[in-house]
């Protein structure tokens, strides 16, 4: 069977399951209705057609499965959810990058037929549709790295306004002002979440779904333990800010240790191959001259 017809049965049978998903996927009883209440008293000029990135936007999360939906909306979640990639606009460039990544890998495939460049296509493909969820991963790790190195220094802020006698949600408060970075922001978020009507404990565990930083989330879990056996709070931010501080510098010291490992591989590959022709090349090659006489 030629190449273009094994490409028009893939390209049949890819809509065919694409049509299955769209009738049948996973739609929420009463979506539709959903969607008008939370739309009433929308003004004319927002009830206008959408533009074709709109469209393009929520077609391809129509046509994206939930669990990968969620996924990548929690991966957003730790990323601190980028203004610029929101879930949608995300959905769509990973199909948009699979689907030309497609083409064109058909394309080669077209040109050089063969089992090797039928995988070099497939594996082309797939990284281009995984492309957002590894930059995404990375700018969350970015993030909670981040996280990590602000605790120490913001719980001892904390500490220090609630020894003067500030209460815990305003000593909160105060560090997500005065602070810039993504601790501050998700304390700041907290205290929204908290007037919004959310209890202290639901708040603190949606904090946590948000963040991967175990430090934090120990030091939620302490802040939750003090509230509800009504310990002091003053004394359990001093224990956790010394444990924080002495586990980030117990972080810097195994960084460290790890520096003489990973500069060996560049050492031996890279240095002391062209250490070793500069000092024992003339004497080589003066040996070579002298035996050939």
């Amino acid at each position: 069977m030629s190449p273009v017809a094994l490409g028009g049965i893939f390209a049949i049978a890819t809509a065919i399951l694409l049509l299955a998903w769209s009738v049948q996927g996973n739609r929420q009883p009463g979506h539709r209705i959903i969607q008008e209440n939370l739309s009433r008293g929308l003004t004319a000029e927002k009830k206008q057609q959408k533009p074709k990135a709109q469209r393009l936007e929520t077609l391809a999360s129509r046509f994206t499965p939930g669990r990968l939906i969620s996924g990548l909306d929690h991966r957003l979640a730790l990323a601190g959810r980028p203004a610029a990639w929101p879930l949608k606009r995300l959905v769509a460039a990973k199909i948009v990058l699979g689907v030309s990544a497609g083409f064109l890998g058909m394309l080669y495939f077209n040109s050089a037929p063969g089992a090797k460049t039928a995988l070099l296509a497939l594996f082309v493909t797939v990284v281009a549709y995984f492309v957002p969820d590894l930059l995404i991963h990375s700018k969350g790790t970015e993030r909670q790295n981040a996280i990590t190195l602000e605790l120490p220094d913001t719980l001892d802020q904390m500490t220090i306004a609630v020894e003067a006698g500030l209460g815990f949600d305003a000593a909160m408060a105060r560090t997500g002002q005065n602070g810039r970075g993504p601790l501050a922001a998700e304390f700041v978020r907290t205290l929204q979440d908290m007037q919004l009507g959310m209890s202290r404990r639901e708040a603190y565990a949606a904090m946590n779904e948000r963040t991967s930083a175990p430090d934090l989330r120990r030091f939620v879990s302490a802040i939750v333990q003090a509230d509800k056996y009504g310990i002091s709070i003053s004394g359990v931010l001093r224990t956790q800010a010394s444990e924080m501080r002495l586990k980030r510098r117990q972080r810097a010291e195994e960084k460290a240790m790890q520096i003489p490992v990973k500069v060996l591989f560049p050492l031996m590959v890279c240095i002391m191959p062209v250490l070793f022709i500069a000092l024992l090349g003339p004497a080589a090659i003066n040996v070579m001259e002298t035996l050939g006489k």
